[in-house]
Protein backbone atom coordinates (compact mmCIF):
# COMPACT_ATOMS: atom_id res chain seq x y z
CA UNK A 1 0.00 0.00 0.00
CA UNK A 2 0.94 3.98 -0.30
CA UNK A 3 1.95 5.70 2.30
CA UNK A 4 -0.85 8.47 3.17
CA UNK A 5 1.51 10.55 4.93
CA UNK A 6 5.21 9.58 6.33
CA UNK A 7 5.70 12.26 8.29
CA UNK A 8 2.64 11.61 10.01
CA UNK A 9 2.74 7.68 10.50
CA UNK A 10 6.75 8.42 11.58
CA UNK A 11 5.82 10.60 14.86
CA UNK A 12 2.71 9.72 15.86
CA UNK A 13 2.20 7.54 18.98
CA UNK A 14 -0.14 4.71 17.74
CA UNK A 15 -1.80 2.74 20.88
CA UNK A 16 -1.39 -1.13 20.66
CA UNK A 17 -3.90 -2.84 18.39
CA UNK A 18 -4.65 -4.77 21.08
CA UNK A 19 -5.76 -1.79 23.05
CA UNK A 20 -8.53 -1.08 21.12
CA UNK A 21 -10.14 -4.09 20.23
CA UNK A 22 -13.31 -4.38 21.35
CA UNK A 23 -14.87 -7.93 21.90
CA UNK A 24 -18.45 -6.83 23.73
CA UNK A 25 -21.93 -6.08 22.71
CA UNK A 26 -23.35 -2.49 23.20
CA UNK A 27 -26.27 -3.49 25.46
CA UNK A 28 -24.32 -6.53 27.06
CA UNK A 29 -21.33 -4.68 27.74
CA UNK A 30 -23.11 -1.90 28.80
CA UNK A 31 -21.18 -1.66 32.66
CA UNK A 32 -17.99 -3.08 31.40
CA UNK A 33 -17.30 0.06 29.43
CA UNK A 34 -17.77 2.79 32.24
CA UNK A 35 -14.01 2.37 33.64
CA UNK A 36 -12.23 3.93 30.99
CA UNK A 37 -12.46 7.56 30.84
CA UNK A 38 -11.86 9.06 27.61
CA UNK A 39 -13.04 12.32 28.19
CA UNK A 40 -12.22 15.82 26.02
CA UNK A 41 -10.91 18.50 28.77
CA UNK A 42 -8.92 21.42 27.86
CA UNK A 43 -7.05 21.12 31.13
CA UNK A 44 -5.93 18.74 33.66
CA UNK A 45 -9.09 17.66 36.48
CA UNK A 46 -8.84 19.96 39.80
CA UNK A 47 -6.20 18.76 42.18
CA UNK A 48 -3.53 17.32 39.07
CA UNK A 49 -1.31 20.30 38.92
CA UNK A 50 1.39 18.10 37.83
CA UNK A 51 -0.23 16.80 34.62
CA UNK A 52 0.45 18.80 31.66
CA UNK A 53 -1.73 21.30 29.50
CA UNK A 54 -4.09 19.37 27.70
CA UNK A 55 -4.08 16.17 29.82
CA UNK A 56 -6.27 13.99 29.42
CA UNK A 57 -7.01 11.10 31.27
CA UNK A 58 -7.29 8.07 29.40
CA UNK A 59 -6.01 9.15 26.42
CA UNK A 60 -2.77 9.69 24.55
CA UNK A 61 -1.92 13.35 22.74
CA UNK A 62 -0.36 13.05 19.92
CA UNK A 63 1.14 15.77 17.44
CA UNK A 64 -0.53 15.29 14.12
CA UNK A 65 -4.70 14.50 13.77
CA UNK A 66 -6.01 10.86 13.96
CA UNK A 67 -8.54 10.23 11.70
CA UNK A 68 -10.45 7.23 11.69
CA UNK A 69 -13.48 5.75 9.62
CA UNK A 70 -16.68 4.50 11.30
CA UNK A 71 -17.92 1.91 8.71
CA UNK A 72 -21.36 0.01 8.44
CA UNK A 73 -22.83 -3.17 7.01
CA UNK A 74 -26.36 -1.99 6.19
CA UNK A 75 -27.66 -5.57 5.81
CA UNK A 76 -25.48 -7.47 8.68
CA UNK A 77 -25.19 -4.74 11.33
CA UNK A 78 -21.61 -5.71 10.81
CA UNK A 79 -19.95 -2.12 12.25
CA UNK A 80 -15.49 -1.85 12.13
CA UNK A 81 -13.54 0.80 12.93
CA UNK A 82 -10.28 1.58 10.49
CA UNK A 83 -7.44 3.61 11.43
CA UNK A 84 -6.17 5.65 8.92
CA UNK A 85 -2.38 5.63 10.64
CA UNK A 86 -2.34 1.83 11.87
CA UNK A 87 -4.73 0.60 9.04
CA UNK A 88 -6.09 -1.77 11.81
CA UNK A 89 -9.91 -2.58 11.20
CA UNK A 90 -11.42 -2.83 14.92
CA UNK A 91 -14.88 -4.77 15.00
CA UNK A 92 -17.57 -3.51 17.29
CA UNK A 93 -20.43 -4.71 18.21
CA UNK A 94 -23.39 -2.71 18.71
CA UNK A 95 -26.24 -4.96 19.25
CA UNK A 96 -27.26 -8.09 21.08
CA UNK A 97 -25.91 -11.77 19.52
CA UNK A 98 -29.55 -12.48 18.48
CA UNK A 99 -31.18 -9.48 16.97
CA UNK A 100 -30.84 -9.56 13.18
CA UNK A 101 -30.96 -6.63 11.19
CA UNK A 102 -28.83 -3.81 9.70
CA UNK A 103 -27.59 -0.18 10.46
CA UNK A 104 -29.65 2.26 8.36
CA UNK A 105 -27.70 5.48 9.29
CA UNK A 106 -24.78 6.95 10.39
CA UNK A 107 -23.82 10.30 11.78
CA UNK A 108 -20.92 11.55 13.57
CA UNK A 109 -19.93 14.53 15.76
CA UNK A 110 -16.69 14.00 15.18
CA UNK A 111 -15.81 11.83 17.65
CA UNK A 112 -18.59 9.42 18.53
CA UNK A 113 -20.29 7.88 15.35
CA UNK A 114 -23.94 7.27 15.99
CA UNK A 115 -25.82 4.03 14.33
CA UNK A 116 -29.20 4.44 13.66
CA UNK A 117 -31.19 0.67 13.49
CA UNK A 118 -34.58 -0.30 13.54
CA UNK A 119 -35.21 -0.27 17.00
CA UNK A 120 -33.00 2.91 18.23
CA UNK A 121 -29.76 4.82 18.01
CA UNK A 122 -26.31 3.58 19.39
CA UNK A 123 -23.15 5.86 19.89
CA UNK A 124 -19.87 4.26 19.67
CA UNK A 125 -16.39 6.26 20.80
CA UNK A 126 -13.70 6.06 17.67
CA UNK A 127 -11.47 6.92 20.01
CA UNK A 128 -10.12 9.78 18.49
CA UNK A 129 -10.63 13.27 18.74
CA UNK A 130 -9.84 17.06 17.75
CA UNK A 131 -9.92 20.28 20.44
CA UNK A 132 -9.67 23.58 19.30
CA UNK A 133 -8.27 26.06 21.63
CA UNK A 134 -8.30 28.98 18.67
CA UNK A 135 -4.61 29.46 18.74
CA UNK A 136 -3.79 25.69 19.14
CA UNK A 137 -5.42 22.48 18.87
CA UNK A 138 -4.56 19.46 20.70
CA UNK A 139 -5.30 15.68 18.81
CA UNK A 140 -6.56 12.83 21.29
CA UNK A 141 -6.55 9.24 20.71
CA UNK A 142 -7.84 6.51 22.93
CA UNK A 143 -9.59 2.70 22.93
CA UNK A 144 -12.42 2.75 20.69
CA UNK A 145 -15.70 1.42 22.73
CA UNK A 146 -19.36 1.03 22.38
CA UNK A 147 -20.97 2.99 24.41
CA UNK A 148 -25.50 2.47 24.39
CA UNK A 149 -28.13 3.62 23.04
CA UNK A 150 -29.06 7.28 23.22
CA UNK A 151 -32.09 7.93 21.06
CA UNK A 152 -34.77 6.21 18.89
CA UNK A 153 -35.20 4.62 15.37
CA UNK A 154 -35.67 8.30 13.84
CA UNK A 155 -32.46 9.94 14.91
CA UNK A 156 -32.22 12.54 12.23
CA UNK A 157 -28.98 14.64 13.25
CA UNK A 158 -26.90 14.65 16.13
CA UNK A 159 -24.78 18.08 17.26
CA UNK A 160 -22.50 18.24 19.95
CA UNK A 161 -19.99 20.88 21.91
CA UNK A 162 -17.84 20.07 25.04
CA UNK A 163 -20.93 20.34 27.29
CA UNK A 164 -24.14 19.16 26.00
CA UNK A 165 -25.01 16.31 22.67
CA UNK A 166 -28.45 17.20 21.25
CA UNK A 167 -30.00 14.46 19.33
CA UNK A 168 -32.62 15.39 17.27
CA UNK A 169 -35.85 12.98 15.67
CA UNK A 170 -37.58 13.51 12.48
CA UNK A 171 -40.57 13.80 14.63
CA UNK A 172 -39.23 16.49 15.83
CA UNK A 173 -38.16 16.04 19.29
CA UNK A 174 -34.71 16.60 20.73
CA UNK A 175 -32.92 15.17 23.70
CA UNK A 176 -29.96 16.82 25.76
CA UNK A 177 -27.12 14.72 26.47
CA UNK A 178 -24.36 15.28 29.29
CA UNK A 179 -21.44 15.07 26.91
CA UNK A 180 -19.22 14.58 29.84
CA UNK A 181 -21.26 11.01 30.44
CA UNK A 182 -20.75 9.83 26.84
CA UNK A 183 -17.07 10.44 27.16
CA UNK A 184 -16.79 8.65 29.89
CA UNK A 185 -18.78 5.29 28.79
CA UNK A 186 -21.52 5.57 29.91
CA UNK A 187 -25.24 6.70 28.64
CA UNK A 188 -26.63 9.90 30.71
CA UNK A 189 -30.61 10.52 30.88
CA UNK A 190 -31.47 12.58 28.02
CA UNK A 191 -33.40 15.97 29.30
CA UNK A 192 -36.50 16.59 26.81
CA UNK A 193 -35.82 19.95 24.78
CA UNK A 194 -39.66 20.67 24.56
CA UNK A 195 -39.86 20.44 28.96
CA UNK A 196 -36.77 22.38 29.00
CA UNK A 197 -38.02 25.56 26.84
CA UNK A 198 -40.79 27.63 26.74
CA UNK A 199 -39.71 29.28 23.61
CA UNK A 200 -42.48 30.96 20.86
CA UNK A 201 -41.33 28.13 18.47
CA UNK A 202 -41.90 24.67 18.67
CA UNK A 203 -38.44 23.34 18.38
CA UNK A 204 -39.65 21.16 15.58
CA UNK A 205 -35.81 21.24 13.74
CA UNK A 206 -32.47 19.93 15.04
CA UNK A 207 -30.97 21.90 18.00
CA UNK A 208 -27.13 22.75 17.58
CA UNK A 209 -25.31 23.80 20.35
CA UNK A 210 -22.97 26.65 19.76
CA UNK A 211 -21.16 29.49 21.75
CA UNK A 212 -22.24 28.21 24.93
CA UNK A 213 -25.98 28.11 24.08
CA UNK A 214 -28.84 26.10 21.64
CA UNK A 215 -30.04 27.14 17.90
CA UNK A 216 -32.76 25.46 17.43
CA UNK A 217 -34.76 25.62 14.10
CA UNK A 218 -38.41 26.73 15.18
CA UNK A 219 -42.26 26.68 13.53
CA UNK A 220 -43.13 30.19 15.08
CA UNK A 221 -46.81 31.18 15.38
CA UNK A 222 -46.74 34.03 12.66
CA UNK A 223 -43.08 32.56 10.66
CA UNK A 224 -39.97 30.24 10.79
CA UNK A 225 -37.49 31.22 13.26
CA UNK A 226 -33.76 29.52 14.71
CA UNK A 227 -34.38 30.49 18.25
CA UNK A 228 -31.82 31.06 20.84
CA UNK A 229 -31.88 29.18 23.33
CA UNK A 230 -29.54 28.26 26.77
CA UNK A 231 -28.39 25.27 27.22
CA UNK A 232 -31.22 24.05 29.53
CA UNK A 233 -33.61 24.60 26.93
CA UNK A 234 -34.98 28.15 27.87
CA UNK A 235 -35.79 30.44 25.27
CA UNK A 236 -33.10 33.55 25.34
CA UNK A 237 -34.12 35.38 21.70
CA UNK A 238 -35.26 34.93 18.51
CA UNK A 239 -33.63 35.98 15.51
CA UNK A 240 -35.46 38.25 13.37
CA UNK A 241 -34.33 36.77 9.99
CA UNK A 242 -36.99 34.34 9.06
CA UNK A 243 -35.37 30.42 8.01
CA UNK A 244 -38.92 29.00 5.90
CA UNK A 245 -38.78 25.47 6.15
CA UNK A 246 -35.54 24.71 8.10
CA UNK A 247 -34.08 21.39 6.78
CA UNK A 248 -30.12 21.12 7.34
CA UNK A 249 -27.37 22.42 9.20
CA UNK A 250 -23.38 22.87 9.67
CA UNK A 251 -21.30 23.84 12.01
CA UNK A 252 -18.14 26.37 10.64
CA UNK A 253 -15.93 28.39 11.52
CA UNK A 254 -17.55 31.36 10.90
CA UNK A 255 -21.08 30.23 12.19
CA UNK A 256 -23.85 27.75 12.06
CA UNK A 257 -25.43 27.44 8.68
CA UNK A 258 -29.02 26.30 8.33
CA UNK A 259 -30.83 25.75 4.81
CA UNK A 260 -33.87 27.35 4.40
CA UNK A 261 -36.62 27.59 1.53
CA UNK A 262 -35.13 30.71 0.16
CA UNK A 263 -31.58 30.41 0.77
CA UNK A 264 -29.37 29.99 3.74
CA UNK A 265 -28.89 31.60 7.21
CA UNK A 266 -25.75 31.82 8.99
CA UNK A 267 -26.02 32.53 12.82
CA UNK A 268 -23.16 33.88 14.55
CA UNK A 269 -21.96 35.24 17.84
CA UNK A 270 -19.92 37.95 19.13
CA UNK A 271 -19.59 38.73 22.75
CA UNK A 272 -22.48 37.10 23.55
CA UNK A 273 -24.87 39.21 20.70
CA UNK A 274 -26.51 36.54 18.55
CA UNK A 275 -27.04 37.82 14.82
CA UNK A 276 -28.23 36.42 11.51
CA UNK A 277 -27.49 36.79 7.76
CA UNK A 278 -29.58 35.70 4.68
CA UNK A 279 -27.81 34.20 1.94
CA UNK A 280 -30.13 33.99 -0.75
CA UNK A 281 -30.15 31.76 -4.07
CA UNK A 282 -30.16 34.78 -6.30
CA UNK A 283 -33.10 32.55 -8.09
CA UNK A 284 -36.08 30.85 -7.45
CA UNK A 285 -35.07 27.45 -6.50
CA UNK A 286 -37.82 24.16 -6.34
CA UNK A 287 -38.29 22.35 -3.65
CA UNK A 288 -36.54 19.47 -5.31
CA UNK A 289 -33.30 21.65 -5.55
CA UNK A 290 -32.41 22.84 -2.27
CA UNK A 291 -29.42 21.92 -0.59
CA UNK A 292 -30.59 20.47 2.44
CA UNK A 293 -27.25 18.24 3.41
CA UNK A 294 -24.27 19.95 3.85
CA UNK A 295 -21.26 18.56 3.65
CA UNK A 296 -17.38 20.07 4.61
CA UNK A 297 -14.25 19.44 5.73
CA UNK A 298 -13.86 20.54 9.28
CA UNK A 299 -12.37 23.71 9.93
CA UNK A 300 -13.95 24.86 6.11
CA UNK A 301 -15.96 27.48 5.64
CA UNK A 302 -17.29 26.12 2.08
CA UNK A 303 -19.99 23.74 1.80
CA UNK A 304 -21.23 21.74 -0.98
CA UNK A 305 -25.04 19.91 -1.33
CA UNK A 306 -27.05 18.15 -4.10
CA UNK A 307 -28.93 20.36 -6.03
CA UNK A 308 -31.58 17.95 -6.73
CA UNK A 309 -30.61 14.83 -9.38
CA UNK A 310 -27.91 16.79 -11.34
CA UNK A 311 -26.30 19.35 -9.99
CA UNK A 312 -24.29 20.20 -6.52
CA UNK A 313 -24.72 23.78 -4.60
CA UNK A 314 -21.27 25.29 -3.33
CA UNK A 315 -22.04 27.90 -0.73
CA UNK A 316 -19.29 29.65 -0.08
CA UNK A 317 -19.64 31.47 3.94
CA UNK A 318 -17.58 34.32 3.77
CA UNK A 319 -18.24 35.38 0.96
CA UNK A 320 -21.70 34.61 1.54
CA UNK A 321 -22.25 33.19 -2.23
CA UNK A 322 -24.16 30.38 -3.87
CA UNK A 323 -22.57 28.62 -7.48
CA UNK A 324 -24.72 25.59 -8.79
CA UNK A 325 -22.31 23.25 -11.03
CA UNK A 326 -24.18 21.04 -13.53
CA UNK A 327 -22.20 17.38 -12.53
CA UNK A 328 -25.02 14.63 -14.44
CA UNK A 329 -26.16 12.58 -12.39
CA UNK A 330 -24.75 12.75 -8.61
CA UNK A 331 -24.78 10.72 -5.27
CA UNK A 332 -22.45 12.11 -3.15
CA UNK A 333 -20.45 15.53 -3.40
CA UNK A 334 -17.81 17.11 -0.77
CA UNK A 335 -15.13 19.80 -0.14
CA UNK A 336 -12.12 20.79 1.65
CA UNK A 337 -12.65 24.50 0.67
CA UNK A 338 -10.19 26.94 0.60
CA UNK A 339 -9.32 26.70 -2.99
CA UNK A 340 -9.94 23.06 -3.16
CA UNK A 341 -11.48 21.28 -5.82
CA UNK A 342 -15.13 19.90 -5.62
CA UNK A 343 -15.90 16.31 -5.31
CA UNK A 344 -18.43 14.84 -7.21
CA UNK A 345 -19.58 11.15 -7.15
CA UNK A 346 -21.78 9.90 -10.18
CA UNK A 347 -24.53 7.25 -10.22
CA UNK A 348 -21.87 5.95 -12.63
CA UNK A 349 -19.39 5.13 -9.86
CA UNK A 350 -16.80 7.67 -11.07
CA UNK A 351 -15.03 10.60 -9.14
CA UNK A 352 -14.76 14.00 -10.30
CA UNK A 353 -13.01 16.72 -9.53
CA UNK A 354 -14.01 20.51 -10.78
CA UNK A 355 -12.99 23.68 -10.16
CA UNK A 356 -15.20 26.23 -7.48
CA UNK A 357 -14.70 28.93 -10.05
CA UNK A 358 -14.85 27.92 -13.58
CA UNK A 359 -17.08 25.15 -12.87
CA UNK A 360 -14.74 22.76 -14.86
CA UNK A 361 -14.55 19.27 -14.77
CA UNK A 362 -10.24 18.67 -13.54
CA UNK A 363 -10.04 14.97 -13.17
CA UNK A 364 -11.90 12.10 -13.34
CA UNK A 365 -11.21 8.46 -11.95
CA UNK A 366 -13.25 5.60 -12.49
CA UNK A 367 -13.70 3.57 -8.82
CA UNK A 368 -17.26 2.14 -8.07
CA UNK A 369 -18.49 -0.48 -10.39
CA UNK A 370 -22.44 -0.92 -8.36
CA UNK A 371 -23.64 -0.43 -5.14
CA UNK A 372 -23.31 3.47 -5.21
CA UNK A 373 -26.80 4.60 -3.64
CA UNK A 374 -25.55 4.99 -0.38
CA UNK A 375 -21.93 5.86 -0.76
CA UNK A 376 -19.80 9.03 0.52
CA UNK A 377 -17.28 11.30 0.02
CA UNK A 378 -15.36 11.81 3.30
CA UNK A 379 -12.90 15.07 2.84
CA UNK A 380 -10.12 15.81 5.43
CA UNK A 381 -7.02 17.94 4.96
CA UNK A 382 -4.95 16.12 2.08
CA UNK A 383 -7.17 13.07 0.83
CA UNK A 384 -10.92 12.13 0.19
CA UNK A 385 -11.97 8.99 0.87
CA UNK A 386 -14.95 7.15 -0.73
CA UNK A 387 -16.64 3.65 0.69
CA UNK A 388 -17.46 0.85 -1.65
CA UNK A 389 -20.09 -1.43 -0.43
CA UNK A 390 -20.19 -3.69 -3.64
CA UNK A 391 -16.63 -4.13 -3.44
CA UNK A 392 -16.27 -4.39 -0.01
CA UNK A 393 -13.67 -1.31 0.00
CA UNK A 394 -12.44 1.92 0.95
CA UNK A 395 -10.85 3.76 -1.45
CA UNK A 396 -8.33 7.19 -0.19
CA UNK A 397 -7.80 9.63 -2.75
CA UNK A 398 -5.35 12.24 -3.41
CA UNK A 399 -7.56 15.08 -4.65
CA UNK A 400 -4.72 17.06 -4.94
CA UNK A 401 -2.67 14.99 -7.52
CA UNK A 402 -5.13 14.47 -10.26
CA UNK A 403 -7.66 11.89 -8.01
CA UNK A 404 -4.52 9.23 -7.73
CA UNK A 405 -5.63 6.53 -5.81
CA UNK A 406 -3.43 6.54 -2.94
CA UNK A 407 -4.58 3.38 -0.44
CA UNK A 408 -6.88 0.77 -0.98
CA UNK A 409 -8.37 -0.29 2.05
CA UNK A 410 -10.31 -4.14 1.85
CA UNK A 411 -12.60 -4.18 5.07
CA UNK A 412 -14.01 -7.32 4.82
CA UNK A 413 -17.75 -6.33 4.65
CA UNK A 414 -19.82 -4.17 3.08
CA UNK A 415 -19.30 -0.45 4.09
CA UNK A 416 -22.39 0.88 2.98
CA UNK A 417 -22.39 3.94 5.53
CA UNK A 418 -19.47 5.58 6.51
CA UNK A 419 -18.25 8.55 8.77
CA UNK A 420 -14.47 10.17 9.38
CA UNK A 421 -13.80 11.05 13.20
CA UNK A 422 -11.04 12.57 14.46
CA UNK A 423 -11.75 16.21 13.54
Amino acid sequence: MTSRNTHQIRHAKVLPRAAVLVGVGLLVGLTGCQSDSGGQRPAAKPGASSAPHGHVEGAEETSEQQSRLVLADAGTGTVGVLDLITEDITPVNVTPPKRTGGVRGLRTDGRFAYLRTDDATYAVDSGTWTVDHGDHVHYYRAPIRPVGPVGGPGTAQVHSDQSVTAVSSVTGGTQLLDRKKLEEGTVPRGRSLSDAGSGSGSGSGAAVPYAEHLLVASAGAERDTVEVRSRDGASVAALDEPCASARGEAVTRRGVVFGCADGALLVSEDKGTFSATKIPYGRAVGAGERAVDFRHRAGSTTLAAKAGDDAVWVLDVTDRTWTRIGTGPVVAANTPGEGGPLLVLGEDGALSAYDIATRKRTARADLLTKGTASAVVEVDISRAYVNDAGGRKVYEIDYNDGLRLARTFPVGFAPTHMVETGR
